[in-house]
């Protein structure tokens, strides 16, 4: 009896244990579930509040940016609709730059009898200048926009000889649209490549073989240019120009009207990010009337009708577009040349007039690889063809031995910035029939102020 007492006191105590149990568990886990929650509303408080401080932040950002855009648009404005007049005299200072060259050559022949052999003289800048140290050609440049519509440029050249010449000089218009320029006065054609450059911003010391033979130097003219640049992504130039035809293979002639023109097109583009090119074709025509010339101690001179036909090519590398570290450039050019007219001998003495034909070329190639910054090195071949040269009854005393001049150059240079340029240049001249000039030169290059960009 006893032990059934007991069981059942057990039993009953484990029957009201259990509930009590049950109900601690649950009073813990809501007061951990209410704590949850207060923390979960004090971290979004926390939040919004943030939230709402960074849109205030916003919202006076944006209205300082929208104050200015106002102003802005209403200084446009302004000066769209009555522009106001400067009162600064700086305002019309023009850019001015001075260039300074000087060389030291170091030559095998004598430069005095220098001559392109098979070629008519052309009174030009031929040949590879003085002995030892010496000028170069010096510019003074003054630019400026005129106004609105005309653009300004007068460059003066003084010689080593120290003589001063206008090299250009001219006007031109900047606001025709529709890729319209008209350029008036005296400038370097746009013929070709390189005639258009001036030399300090040459990669060699002189100028090719072809420019000195078929230019003398290079082609410069009082007259008219008129250019148009098509509205494409492909580079399209075309040029068109008249002058007084004063200079080789021109002559100055004292008449009305023109004695030169000129007709040139260019195309180029970009092959990739790394690679770009430009590809021309240029003729000149002129008709000189007593070109005269000095060779072997007589006065001869030519009249008749000369054409010059050019074909070149640029090829530019930089690896993605970037040419501060390696770049390279290929350039060539290819000219042709045919005469036909009179040539009289000795016009001074024996005064003999015949036919003279001749049907001439040339053409150079070089290559220039910049392999580290400010550090470059180059080769350049040039090469002239005399051709067919018929002096009729004048063969007797000006010969028709057929001889075609050559030349090779490698130059070396350093530019310690874009305004100092010093450069060493060998070459190996075969231009005179007997000889050949094994010349060397340390040059040195300056620009002083502001000078325009320079071209493709």
């Amino acid at each position: 009896m006893s032990f059934k007492r007991n069981t059942l006191a057990a039993s009953i105590a484990l029957a009201l244990a259990v509930p009590l149990g049950a109900q601690a568990a649950d009073s813990a886990e809501l007061a951990q579930i209410r704590e949850q929650i207060k923390q979960m509303k004090e971290s979004y408080e926390v939040r919004i509040q943030a939230l709402e401080k960074r849109l205030q932040q916003a919202e006076v950002i944006a209205g300082n940016a929208q104050a200015k855009a106002e102003k802005a648009e209403e200084k446009i404005v302004q000066s769209i609709v009555a522009p106001a007049p400067s009162t600064s005299t700086g305002t019309f200072n023009p850019e001015m730059s001075l260039i300074l060259s000087g060389t030291y050559a170091n030559l095998s022949q004598d430069p005095a009898n220098y001559r392109i052999g098979g070629f008519l003289p052309n009174g030009g800048e031929i040949g590879p200048g003085r002995r030892g140290f010496g000028l170069g050609e010096s510019e003074l440049v003054v630019a400026a926009n005129i106004d609105p519509y005309l653009r300004g440029q007068f460059t003066l050249a003084v010689t080593p000889e120290s003589t001063v010449a206008v090299e250009e000089a001219f006007v031109q218009s900047l606001g025709l649209g529709n890729g319209l320029t008209v350029k008036a006065g005296r400038f370097y054609s746009g013929v070709g490549y390189l005639n258009e450059r001036h030399a300090h911003t040459w990669d060699f010391v002189d100028a090719p073989l072809a420019y000195q033979a078929f230019f003398g130097g290079q082609f410069k003219d009082d007259g008219v240019q008129l250019k148009w640049v098509a509205p494409t992504d492909l580079f399209v130039e075309l040029g068109a120009e008249v002058g007084r035809g004063s200079n080789f293979p021109a002559s100055n002639r004292a008449k009305n009207g023109s004695g030169s023109a000129t007709l040139f097109a260019h195309l180029g583009g970009d092959v990739g990010v790394s690679h770009s090119w430009r590809a021309g074709l240029s003729l000149l025509r002129t008709s000189p009337q007593d070109r005269t010339y000095t060779g072997a101690g007589v006065t001869n001179s030519f009249s008749g009708n000369s054409r010059l036909e050019i074909a070149d090519l640029v090829w530019k590398w930089a690896p993605n577009g970037n040419p501060v570290n390696t770049n390279f450039k290929l350039q060539g050019e290819y000219f042709r040349r045919h005469e036909d007219g009179d040539l009289t001998y000795d016009v001074n003495t024996a005064n003999n007039t015949d036919r003279y034909a001749s049907a001439q070329s040339g053409w150079y190639l070089q290559g220039v690889y910049q392999f580290m910054p400010r550090w470059r090195v180059g080769l350049r071949r040039d090469q002239l063809d005399g051709g067919s040269v018929d002096y009729s009854s004048n063969s007797a005393v000006l010969g028709t031995e057929a001889f075609n001049p050559s030349k090779n150059s490698l130059m070396f240079d350093y530019s310690p910035s874009e305004f100092s340029r010093f450069r060493l240049q060998f070459a190996q001249d075969k231009s005179r029939p007997e000889v050949t000039d094994n010349q060397m030169f340390l040059q040195y290059q300056m620009s002083l102020g502001a000078h325009g960009a320079h071209k493709y």
